[in-house]
C-alpha cells in the first residue's frame, strides 16, 4: 500500500467496507476526503442539502439493508452540529449509522478558532462511541473499530471526527495498521439459549392457559419473522408486535394481531392485559409498548425475556426467566422443544377467540372508515390507501397525530416494511429516512407519509431525489396546523390556540418546480388515482392531500391528566 493521507485512508477504509452509498454535504475541512471520493467509483455519493436529513438518509438505509449507512459533514461546527438530531434519532432505533465529520486542526482546539465547538463531547451522549483520529496513521484502525461498534448488537450510530491536520497528514498502511475486511475482524456467530433456559421456557409456554409472544426489533431487524411465526405455529398462539415493529411479522398471516400497547390497536392491546405467560421476544417492553405501566401489560403475567442486549432483560418489568441471545435463533430452540409437546386445549380456546376477535376488529376498521369525499377524515384516506399502496412497499412515517393514526391503520404484508421515528418522536424525518430505503431497496416502491409541517422541514431533499433519479411517492397529509399539539390545546388547554396553525405552499406546485411530480388531491375519490399515477410516473413525486383539519386526536392523554381533560 502507497504512502496516503488521510483523506484516502478514510475512502480505503469505506471501501475495505464494501460501501456503496455515502451521503453528505461538502466543506472545507474534509476536502481531501471528497477529493478521494472523486476516484472512487465504487462508492456511490449522494449529495444532500442538510446534514440532519442526510443523516436519515443513512439511517433509512441501514434499517433496510442491514449494512452501516454513511454520512460525511463536510464542514466542522455548523456542519457537524447539524448531525446531532439525525443521530439521536439513529441511536433511539439502534439504527447502524456511521458518522464522519470533519474537526477543526489539532494545534487550533482550545483558542477560541473558526467554527470551534468540541464534538468528541458533543457527540459522545447520542452516539453508541465516538472517536477523534489523533494521527493519519490510524485511520484505518478507527474506520474498523468504528463500523465493528456500529455493527455489533445492539447496534447504534457512532461518530468520527477528523481533525484537517489528520486528513492532510500522511502514512504507510501496511500490516495490522493497514485495511481489512470485515470477516477479518468481526464475529459471525450470535448466542444461543442455554439448554436449561430453552427447557424451562418452553415448560412454562405450553403450561399456559394465554400464551402470548411479543415480537420487537430483535425479531423485525434480523429478518426473523419466519422463526417467530414456526414458534407461535407450533404453540399455536397469537403473536402481537411492539409499536414501530407492525411489519415484523406478515399482516395475513392468521396468528397476526398486529401491535400493541397504549397506541395499537385494541385486540392486540387486550392481549397483552390477559396472557398468563408473556415472552418477550427481542423487545424491551419500553416507552411505547407499556408507558412503563401494568395498565398495557399483565401484572400477574409470567414474563420471559429473550434479549440480545443483556441490560434491557426486566430492565422495566420483573421476569420468571430472562434469557440472553439472538431472538431468531432462539425462537427455533423454543420451536424444536415445543413440537415435541401435546398441544392444550386452553391454548386452543385462547386463540380460537382471538381469531374471531381480530376478524371482527379488521371487519369494523373497514366499515367504520369515513368515505365523505370532503373535508378529507383520515380513516377514509387510510382505508383507500390500503387499497392502492403496493403489498411490496416500504412505508415511512414521521411522528404527529395524522402518521400516529396511520402506524396501525396501514397493512403491512411483508417485514422491514414500515420505518417509523420509534421512541424519538421526530417530525421531518419520513421523507428523507425514504430515499435511504430506496437507494437499498431499489426494487421495491416507497411510499412517505408526513404532515404538512414536516414535510415543510425537508422538501429541499427535493433537489436530491431528483439529481439522483431517486423515486420515492410522499404522501403529504395536509390539515394546515401541527395535529398533535393542536389536539392538546383543545382537549386539554381549552382551546387557548398559538403557534399550532401553519401556512404551506401548495406542495404539488413545489415538486414540479424541483423538477419532481405533483399531484394535488382535495377529494377522497381522487386519492387512489393520484397515488396510482405518482407510482408510475418515474420520478420523485409529491401528492399534496388536504385532510380536515378538526380531525385531530390526543394521543398522549396520559401526560395531561392532571388537566382533568
Amino acid at each position: 500500500m502507497p504512502t496516503l493521507s488521510g483523506g484516502q485512508a478514510a475512502v480505503e477504509a469505506l471501501k475495505a467496507e464494501e460501501t456503496k452509498h455515502v451521503f453528505g454535504l461538502i466543506g472545507s475541512a474534509t476536502m481531501e476526503i471528497f477529493d478521494a471520493l472523486y476516484d472512487a467509483k465504487a462508492i456511490n455519493f449522494i449529495g444532500v442539502h442538510d446534514e440532519r436529513t442526510g443523516t436519515h438518509m443513512a439511517d433509512g438505509y441501514a434499517r433496510a439493508s442491514g449494512e452501516a449507512g454513511v454520512i460525511i459533514a463536510g464542514q466542522n461546527g455548523p456542519g457537524a452540529t447539524n448531525l446531532v438530531t439525525g443521530l439521536s434519532q439513529a441511536a433511539a432505533a439502534f439504527s447502524p449509522v456511521v458518522s464522519i465529520a470533519g474537526a477543526l486542526s489539532s494545534q487550533h482546539v482550545y483558542r477560541d478558532a473558526f467554527q470551534e465547538v468540541d464534538q468528541q463531547a458533543l457527540f459522545t451522549p447520542v452516539t453508541k462511541k465516538t472517536w477523534t483520529v489523533p494521527d493519519a496513521g490510524r485511520v484505518p484502525e478507527l474506520f474498523r473499530e468504528a463500523f465493528r461498534t456500529t455493527l455489533t448488537p445492539r447496534r447504534g450510530p457512532v461518530q468520527i471526527n477528523l481533525p484537517r491536520d489528520v486528513l492532510s497528514g500522511q502514512s504507510d498502511y501496511e500490516g495490522l495498521t493497514g485495511f481489512q475486511k470485515p470477516k477479518n475482524y468481526r464475529s459471525q456467530y450470535l448466542p444461543a439459549g442455554s439448554s436449561e433456559a430453552i427447557a424451562q421456557a418452553a415448560s412454562l409456554l405450553m403450561n399456559a392457559k394465554n400464551p402470548l409472544i411479543i415480537a420487537g426489533g430483535g425479531i423485525k431487524n434480523t429478518g426473523g419473522h419466519e422463526q417467530a411465526i414456526a414458534l407461535a405455529t407450533a404453540m399455536n398462539t397469537p403473536i402481537v408486535t411492539s409499536p414501530g415493529h407492525g411489519d415484523a411479522i406478515p399482516f395475513t398471516h392468521p396468528l397476526n394481531a398486529g401491535q400493541m400497547g397504549p397506541r395499537g390497536n385494541p385486540v392486540a392491546s387486550r392481549l397483552a392485559k390477559e396472557a398468563d405467560v408473556i415472552l418477550a421476544l427481542g423487545t424491551r417492553l419500553g416507552f411505547n409498548s407499556t408507558f412503563y405501566t401494568y395498565d398495557n401489560i399483565n401484572k400477574d403475567a409470567a414474563i420471559i425475556h429473550v434479549e440480545l442486549e443483556p441490560t434491557a432483560i426486566g430492565r422495566f418489568f420483573p421476569i420468571e426467566l430472562g434469557i440472553w441471545g439472538d431472538a431468531p435463533t432462539i425462537a427455533t430452540q423454543l420451536s424444536h422443544a415445543i413440537t415435541a409437546m401435546k398441544h392444550r386445549a386452553q391454548i386452543n380456546a385462547w386463540t380460537d377467540a382471538f381469531t374471531a376477535d381480530r376478524k371482527a376488529y379488521l371487519a369494523k376498521r373497514e366499515a367504520d372508515a369515513v368515505m365523505d369525499d370532503s373535508p378529507m377524515q383520515p380513516s377514509g384516506l387510510f382505508k383507500t390507501l390500503r387499497g392502492v399502496i403496493p403489498h411490496d412497499a416500504a412505508i415511512t412515517m414521521d411522528a404527529g397525530t395524522l402518521c400516529l393514526q396511520a402506524t396501525d391503520a396501514m397493512n403491512y404484508h411483508s417485514p422491514k416494511s414500515l420505518f417509523t421515528p420509534l421512541d424519538f418522536g421526530l417530525v421531518g424525518f419520513s421523507f428523507a429516512c425514504g430515499l435511504g430505503i430506496k437507494l437499498a431497496c431499489p426494487e421495491r416502491p416507497v411510499v412517505s407519509l408526513m404532515g404538512d409541517g414536516g414535510f415543510g422541514m425537508t422538501l429541499s431533499e427535493l433537489s436530491t431525489a431528483v439529481d439522483n433519479g431517486i423515486n420515492t411517492v410522499t404522501v403529504v397529509m395536509n390539515n394546515g396546523c401541527w395535529g398533535a399539539e393542536k389536539a392538546y390545546q383543545r382537549d386539554f388547554f381549552g382551546e387557548r390556540y398559538i403557534g399550532a396553525d401553519i401556512s404551506s405552499p401548495p406542495f404539488d406546485k413545489v415538486a414540479e418546480m424541483y423538477g419532481a411530480a405533483g399531484f394535488s388531491v382535495n377529494k377522497l375519490s381522487e386519492v387512489s388515482e393520484a397515488v396510482e399515477a405518482a407510482l408510475a410516473c418515474g420520478k420523485p413525486a409529491v401528492v399534496d392531500v388536504a385532510v380536515d383539519p378538526n380531525a385531530l386526536y390526543s394521543f398522549r392523554r396520559d401526560s395531561f391528566k392532571h388537566r382533568g381533560g
